[in-house]
């Protein structure tokens, strides 16, 4: 069945007001879209990011009545009339994949390179992850998750035998981990979807059998390489368990941390090991570093 969307041209008003109007008079799904071509940059945590000039559109069932979502619209939002609008049908399709039709081959280093299943570059050196995501989330077009890629490239070879890859996602790190010469991985994510996503890309790139999942991280033995891709906070409550599931000597990669928390998850884990400098993308960073023997948190 097809859709009815509803597109509003807010313009500099903030949206909060029409996103709750909208949700309280039936719409399926509100998103919001750059009326013009305006650059954003990725928000702090609990920040909505906000373009210039805002576009709202508002997926209806496709028997709804113009008409009758603008009056009980203007009656939510207490106006006579809305903002220049207009509406339009929308074939049914499977929304949650849309956003793949943009998802194009990318190089990480020198030969590490995630692409969409069934395309390929043209390097015939080429490391390649054939990736489908799912719902889980990790395609490395976010600066955090390209950050740990780019390690693991620079660090082939030699790579650790053993990795543990903590809230793995779509599997993206532990597959690219394995693909560049990491002999076994254990993932831990606590989303069902990552696990299943992970499972399954794994199995797409020929790795299954060197991958093993969990959804708790209870009873995990220490790795060689330790990578926890997930947020600031979390990482700084996992210190003291991270630290403990590297072996001695083994290396710890960090991310998800933005880069005026950097200075301060690094502390966390200086106790155990000898901290690299850290690497900044846009307003993000990687923290990365070697366990060693003399450092112990008492």
């Amino acid at each position: 069945m097809p859709f009815l969307q509803l597109i509003i041209e807010l313009g500099s008003a903030h949206p909060d007001p029409a996103e709750e109007a909208l949700f309280g008079i039936g719409a399926l799904s509100v998103t919001m879209v750059d009326a013009g071509d305006d650059p954003i940059l990725e928000p702090a945590p609990g920040a909505l990011p906000l373009w210039p000039t805002v576009v709202m559109k508002a997926l209806f069932p496709g028997d709804a009545v113009p008409g009758s979502i603008i009056r009980r619209l203007q009656a939510a939002l207490g106006i006579d009339d809305l903002p220049m609008h207009r509406f339009e049908f929308i074939a049914d399709r499977p929304w949650e994949r849309e956003w793949l039709k943009d998802f194009h081959p990318m190089q990480f280093g020198k030969r590490l390179w995630i692409c969409p299943d069934g395309q390929r570059p043209k390097d015939s050196e080429a490391v390649v992850v054939d990736l489908d995501p799912g719902l889980a989330f990790g395609t490395g077009t976010h600066p955090t998750t390209a950050l740990c890629l780019e390690w693991l490239e620079a660090h082939h070879p030699p790579m650790p035998k053993t990795m543990l890859d903590y809230g793995c996602g779509s599997g993206i790190l532990a597959i690219a981990a394995l693909k560049l010469g990491v002999q076994q991985v254990h993932g831990v994510d606590i989303d069902p979807q990552a696990l299943i996503a992970s499972r399954d890309n794994a199995e797409r790139n020929g790795v299954g059998a060197a991958l093993t999942l969990s959804n708790c991280g209870r009873d995990l033995t220490t790795a060689a390489l330790v990578v926890a891709n997930i947020l600031a906070g979390p990482l700084e409550t996992l210190a003291p368990r991270l630290a403990g599931l590297t072996k001695i000597h083994g290396h710890i990669v960090l991310s998800g941390v933005l880069a005026n928390q950097a200075q301060q998850v690094q502390q966390c884990y200086a106790a155990w090991f000898d901290m690299d400098p850290i690497v900044i993308r846009g307003d993000w960073a990687r923290l990365s570093g070697r366990k060693v023997t003399n450092k112990m948190r008492a």
